[in-house]
């Protein structure tokens, strides 16, 4: 539905933009992938599909990534197994590449243009509120992705998401599943608290005990697999003082510029729509009968506001502002620019309906004097040759570092420093090992292994840089000096849990065979007693309130449950369950909400059935 013209011009520029970095993606992206896809073996094989190594090796990078962001930059990276990431991204990929099939399968699909708009309108890839391509180029860099990979991706989630909400979408229940749900959910229980303190202080470990932890454990102590890596970093702006401009050049560049320089017209328009409600000759009916008005004298302003249906300017008396060529749609352009001033134009037909145009104003071009474009024209044709220059020397370091046993003879080639890193792991680090892709190739066999340089990596559009392996950091046992307080710390807190939950159980049993008092202290601690507590009560922890809601129902008042849960910190709570209440009726507002609450619900489950019973039909073959 058309917003306004306003927007039509803004949707305009935003599709040039896109269509701009489309055309990058294209020079950028594809030779990757291409590389990528044919210069490795099949991971897997989905219903004849493939499964490359290089999309398996990107999304084991990914995981990876992922969990040290949830466990926190301290974590030992070493500690991951990699054939467990390596199973569990390959089944990733296969279950995507499943749900692919059966969206394709069924009919899905998301058009070129609604990717454009996903894009532009991405919050991560804008600066003040609009699309800025060096932000995207930031965000989809920092996630290992070439500007057309990104797009592949981003086109397939889409695909994938139309899948699940199809499917989720359409879950149902019914009113005794609503109540039955409602019953339980605003159930309240009344209960007592104790709380059995682990006693960290009362432990005593022997040298022995830390040392065969130590021995039986001998994975979970071992240093991070790190590389040192050479680089030699190209950069555009070093060729920038390389090059000059003539005078002819920058007089034929500034011709070239003003001679784009048009006339703006300012429109009104007042639009009568053609959608699926109203004909089209509905639509001109109406518009004539606006017509007809307009010939009476009524002015066109209040017309519009009465009868345009482009809300973006009808509260505007029709008013589009100032537009050069172009922006329009054409047979608009072309019914404006017949106009004189103040003229109004005979019913014109467009996608969005048919528009009455009036031409409220024509603003001359101004034309910037050479002096004042000078410096512009002077950095964009700098810049056209520094292109030229960069490309060429990129491809020169790289058949430089490709025909060469180290970073010597490239360095020299092209007047580079080599330049050294700091030890980074697989899951990268800091600086140049930020960049995902620096990290691939800096642990791929040929690099690490085979003692390869790499081939050209593109940090940004600005930069790039071939790197070869210095030093392999392979993994090493730590010694037990270094690690034993933090196995000490381990061992005391098991053994002092351990000992509290035999107090805890032997309590239990007393109370549970009336040898103590169910209200009675223990060690110092009362019974913290809550009534009425629901399932999302405040100020009691989350742990005790799920083993609570799982407690069976006291066969009478005198005759209260007991269960004891272990907290975090070791120590455990004894929990006494006293009573349990039922709620009223849930009202009419409660029930839309259980009701939807449920039908997503079931909706997840049913999406989860069809991708089993996807990977259950499907050939699969993994290598």
């Amino acid at each position: 539905m058309l917003q306004n013209i306003r927007d039509n011009s803004q949707g305009w520029i935003a599709k040039t933009i896109i269509g701009i970095i489309v055309v990058l993606m294209a020079f950028t992206g594809v030779e990757a992938i291409f590389q990528a896809t044919t210069n490795s073996q099949n991971a897997a094989k989905v219903n004849g599909e493939e499964i490359s190594q290089g999309e398996l090796s990107q999304a084991v990078d990914m995981q990876r990534r992922q969990l040290m962001q949830q466990l926190g930059k301290d974590f030992d990276a070493s500690l991951l197994d990699e054939k467990m990431l390596r199973e569990s991204a390959l089944k990733g990929l296969i279950d995507r590449k499943l749900l692919l099939q059966g969206a394709e399968k069924s009919d899905f699909a998301f058009s070129e243009a609604a990717l454009d708009q996903v894009i532009l309108q991405t919050p991560e890839f804008q600066v003040d509120g609009a699309f800025n391509a060096e932000r995207f180029d930031q965000v989809i860099r920092q996630l290992g992705y070439s500007r057309l990979q990104f797009r592949q991706m981003l086109a397939q989630e889409m695909l994938i998401g139309q899948l699940r909400a199809g499917l989720a979408g359409s879950g149902f229940v019914t009113d005794a599943q609503v109540l039955a749900f409602a019953r339980l959910e605003k159930q309240t229980r009344d209960f007592a608290a104790l709380n059995v303190k682990a006693d960290p202080a009362a432990v005593k470990l022997t040298d022995d005990e830390v040392k065969a932890y130590y021995d039986e454990h001998a994975k979970e102590f071992m240093t991070p697999d790190q590389v040192v890596i050479d680089y030699l970093e190209l950069k555009k702006s070093s060729f920038f003082d390389q090059v000059s401009v003539k005078d002819e050049d920058l007089q034929t560049a500034y011709q070239k510029e003003t001679a784009n320089l048009s006339e703006q017209r300012r429109a009104a328009h007042i639009l009568i729509e053609v959608n699926d409600k109203v004909t089209e000759a509905q639509a001109k009916a109406r518009i004539e009968e606006v017509q007809a008005r307009l010939a009476k004298g009524e002015q066109f302003e209040a017309l519009a506001k009465e009868f345009s249906q482009d809300p973006g300017s009808a509260n505007n008396g029709g008013d589009l502002g100032f537009a050069g060529p172009g922006v329009y749609d054409p047979a608009f352009e072309t019914a404006l620019y017949a106009l004189a001033k103040d003229q109004v134009s005979e019913p014109v037909r467009t996608d969005f309906g048919f528009h009455l145009i009036k031409l409220l104003g024509v603003e001359a071009p101004q034309i910037p004097t050479f002096a004042s474009l000078k410096d512009k024209l002077t950095r964009e044709l700098k810049t056209q040759q520094v292109e030229q220059r960069f490309v060429e020397a990129t491809k020169q370091l790289e058949d430089s570092a490709f025909e060469s046993s180290d970073l010597a003879q490239p360095a020299q080639d092209l007047k580079l420093t080599v330049h050294t890193s700091k030890p980074f792991g697989r899951e990268g680090g800091e600086g140049l090992a930020a960049n995902r892709a620096v990290v691939t190739a800096a642990f791929s066999p040929e690099v690490l292994d085979e003692g390869a340089n790499s081939t050209a990596i593109e940090l940004d559009p600005e930069t790039v840089i071939v790197l070869r392996a210095k030093e392999h950091l392979k993994p090493a046992q730590l010694p037990l000096e270094s690690v034993s307080a933090a196995i000490r710390g381990q061992l005391t807190k098991e053994h002092a849990s351990a000992a509290a939950k035999t107090k805890a159980d032997e309590l239990i049993v007393s109370l549970r065979e009336g040898k103590a008092p169910a209200d009675q202290a223990f060690d110092g601690q009362n019974w913290k007693v809550t009534t009425a507590a629901t399932r999302t009560q405040e100020g009691i922890d989350p742990t005790v309130l799920q083993a609570l809601f799982r407690m069976p129902k006291p066969a009478a008042k005198d005759k209260p449950t007991f269960n004891s849960v272990t907290l975090a910190d070791g120590s455990l709570v004894i929990v006494r369950l006293d009573g349990v209440n039922e709620a009223a009726a849930p009202t009419d507002e409660e029930k839309d909400q259980y009701r939807r609450f449920l039908a997503s619900r079931i909706g997840q489950q049913d999406f989860a059935a069809y991708r089993k019973q996807l990977e259950a039909e499907a050939d699969i073959e993994r290598f």
